[in-house]
């Protein structure tokens, strides 16, 4: 089950996607908590988000475990592959930002998570060749309802065009940082923790003016608690996360990809119940359900079909 230019198991891939998406679904979390211990707003918490991860992740690289037979790769080919992925990563964060601001954070979600699934099936159809099939299909048309279920479930949204547009920006940055991800994944030569550092570096880059003019250095009255906060988001839904899921967008399927990380409002959803209390409805366990059986679905298939995987581009 090896992908055979990275080394990486699919099975091990599909893991480290799991992961991921859970951590992904802590940060709206610890979002809320900073913008409870302080006046920052979410462009420069991206900013920081970014930025302190990169951090993290250049202090912790001397650490790893060396390969047998490091890969020399060419400095013109890793700054192209950082500077598209990380462009990929700005325009899905700030756009996506911008689209809750706009229309709210419940239609910004399903409509940004929504269409990235189908995006990327699309352009993995005609870029990269791979077929997601009568199941896939099935089980990305289940994932999406129980999106559309969790988030709008609660009722009250109200729905802006510009908003929707900023919101499929954010998906088609989403869409191009995952099918390049896959792309050369596929093609060889891939090391996920110089690729995340990469993007933060030229997503840090790309948000520090906007962060200037929003307020980089926020007020705050309780500095340990905000900078505790801060150092969480920078290394778990963060520097952790985005490594394990270049790493594992590497080696699985794009589609497969997509709807796994669907797995960040779940977790953010089942968060917002234990931890800041909110109320548990029947919205929100069906959309979970559907959500949890698409994913279980596409990663059982996905282990499955080794032969599809290796269909050449």
């Amino acid at each position: 089950m090896s992908n055979t230019t990275s080394g990486l198991p699919v099975g091990r891939g599909l893991l480290y996607l799991i992961v991921a998406g859970a951590a992904w679904g802590t940060a709206g979390a610890a979002a809320s908590l900073v913008y409870q211990a302080s006046d920052m707003g979410p462009i420069a918490l991206s900013f920081w988000r970014c930025a302190a991860g990169l951090v993290l992740l250049l202090a912790v690289r001397p650490l790893r475990p060396r390969a047998g037979t490091p890969v020399r790769e060419p400095f013109g080919r890793r700054a192209l592959r950082a500077g598209v992925t990380g462009l990929g990563l700005a325009v899905f964060q700030t756009a996506y930002f911008a689209a809750v601001a706009a229309t709210g954070l419940a239609v910004a979600t399903v409509v940004t998570l929504g269409a990235g699934p189908v995006l990327i099936a699309l352009g993995a159809r005609l870029t990269l060749a791979e077929r997601l099939g009568r199941g896939g299909a099935a089980a990305v048309a289940g994932a999406l309802a129980g999106l559309a279920v969790l988030v709008l479930g609660g009722g009250g949204t109200a729905v802006r065009p510009w908003g929707v547009l900023l919101a499929l920006l954010s998906a088609a940055g989403y869409c191009a940082m995952t099918l390049l991800t896959r792309r050369w994944g596929r093609d060889g030569d891939t090391d996920a923790s110089r690729t995340t550092a990469g993007a933060f570096a030229v997503t840090s880059l790309c948000l520090l003016p906007f962060a200037l003019a929003e307020g980089l250095l926020p007020h705050t009255e309780e500095p340990g608690r905000l900078l505790l906060l801060l150092l969480y988001v920078a290394a778990v839904p963060t520097a952790l996360a985005y490594g394990l899921y270049f790493a594992g967008a590497a080696v699985v399927r794009s589609a497969t990809v997509s709807v796994i990380m669907l797995l960040e409002p779940v977790s953010a959803a089942v968060l917002a119940v234990v931890v800041l209390g909110e109320r548990l409805t029947v919205a929100t366990v069906a959309g979970t359900l559907l959500m949890l059986g698409s994913v279980a679905g596409l990663a059982v298939g996905e282990v499955r079909t080794p032969k599809e995987r290796a269909v050449p581009a």
